[in-house]
This record gives C-alpha cells, structure tokens and sequence, in this order.
C-alpha cells in the first residue's frame, strides 16, 4: 500500500549559522522545557562550534542551513534543508 502524509501545518525555523539567530531558537524549542533540549558551545564569540539537539529519536548535530521543527505534539526536531524543501511548502499565514 501506499500513504500520503496528512496536510498539517507546523512550526519550524531555518539557522542562518549566526550565534543570535541560534540563540533565538534555543529561547523558542526550550521555552517552557525541564531540561534545554537545544544547546551550543562557541568556537569564538560570534561562532557557534557544537550545536545539538535532543530529541524523542536521540541526540543530533544540528549545521548551519538546517530547520528546527516544531511537530504537531509539540516535539522538536532538526531536518535537512534538502529534506524539508521536499517535504513541506510554504503557508499564508492569517491576518
């Protein structure tokens, strides 16, 4: 058989590779967290040299150009850019 994924709409944020924006999407996945589950180790004071994320399937190394994603159960989770292009579309966002 084959399946089609079901059309949700999600959350999710592409790192430029800049220590800010990577620090803003530490405060967006561990707001409201036990335990931060987005973490970085600085190289330099702008260079971000470790960045990890722990998710429901483990720990992974999240690189520069990849999405962060918030699932639809609140889960967080990093993708390719390649991956995500192939697998979600842009949406309108209501006014």
């Amino acid at each position: 058989m084959k399946y089609r994924k079901k059309p949700v709409v999600i959350d999710a944020h592409q790192w430029d590779g800049s220590r800010s924006d990577f620090e803003s999407l530490c405060r967006w996945v561990n707001a409201g967290q036990e335990e931060p589950i987005l973490s970085y180790v600085f190289a330099t004071a702008d260079d971000v040299r470790d960045a990890r994320i722990w998710t429901l399937e483990g720990d992974f190394s999240v690189s520069p150009g990849d999405w962060i994603i918030k699932g639809v159960q609140g889960e967080f989770y990093t993708c390719k850019p390649e991956i995500f292009t192939a697998t979600y579309d842009p949406v309108e966002e209501d006014s």
